[in-house]
């Protein structure tokens, strides 16, 4: 179909120092340390961050006519707003395959031995499920990262309909999702995440990992194992910071649009939003 890729956008000054200094590095072990995480969660819940709502707003040009008019007692109510539900349509048919957020998508073969190339980090599926088996059902797979950003909208969806075979958080640091984090450190094996392994009625088995960022240690997800789930419903949502969502699909289930694949062997990363139509059923 061809798809236009974007590159990421030049990285700050501050994750510069943090990620390419010494002395930053060393405060870089505090910042990503799951006590720092939560006491700033524990005032991104508080009435205390609603002053930070509309800088936020103006900073990053939100749209908030896209999202239902509620109040916000806290800053972390308002960074996981919902969306108009007709702004994130869903495709009716069940074969096709929707995207499950919005973010930047890169997409990645996995290979025989289960190596993943991101950016210069390299990562294996079992290592990115702490050692579970079921990291071997995904062996010549495909890998879909969801990089989420602090505009995004955070709530993240079930693609198909299915049934939660198990759920586990893995407890881990919150480094930033951003690409000089990425190139620098194996974070997506670092970081906090959650994964949940479904099976899903057109697209077979499959699992959707949630990683944890810098200043985000909470993933908030609402079923667990033995659930079933419709297509389209809400899994769950990141509160504060960027984040990442990671899709595993078996070989041969799904056909996707090859631009996702030349884009980020280019560097680039491809624009997508949640219910956006990404490929098909085999």
């Amino acid at each position: 179909m061809g798809r236009p890729g974007i590159r990421p956008a030049q990285e700050g000054a501050a994750l510069r120092f943090l990620y390419g200094h010494t002395a930053g590095r060393a405060l870089l072990k505090l910042l990503v340390s799951r006590p720092v995480s939560q006491a700033a969660g524990r005032f991104m819940d508080s009435p205390l961050s609603r002053p930070l709502i509309a800088p936020f707003i103006r900073k990053n040009k939100i749209r908030m006519a896209d999202y239902l008019p509620l109040p916000y007692p806290s800053f972390n109510a308002f960074f996981c707003r919902p969306i108009r539900k007709e702004l994130r349509p869903m495709p009716d048919e069940g074969g096709l395959f929707p995207a499950p957020c919005d973010g930047y998508l890169s997409a990645y073969r996995i290979t025989d031995d289960l190596v993943l190339p991101v950016k210069q980090s390299r990562y294996t599926v079992s290592g990115l499920l702490d050692g579970d088996p079921a990291a071997e059902r995904f062996r010549d797979g495909i890998c879909l990262v969801f990089r989420l950003c602090v505009q995004h909208y955070h709530r993240y969806c079930y693609i198909d309909e299915g049934r939660i075979v198990s759920r586990r958080f893995i407890p881990g640091e919150l480094h930033t999702v951003r690409p000089i984090a990425l190139a620098a450190l194996p974070v997506f094996t670092r970081n906090c995440r959650e994964y949940t392994l479904v099976e899903t009625a057109h697209f077979g088995p499959l699992c959707q990992v949630e990683v944890g960022a810098m200043l985000v240690g909470r993933i908030e997800n609402y079923k667990g194992a033995g659930v079933s789930f419709r297509r389209g419903e809400e899994k769950g949502r990141f509160l504060y910071g960027g984040s990442t969502v990671v899709l595993l699909l078996q070989k041969d289930r799904v056909r996707l649009d090859e631009a996702f694949f030349e884009n980020t062997a280019q560097g680039l990363e491809t624009p997508v939003q949640l219910g956006e139509l990404l490929g098909q059923a085999l």
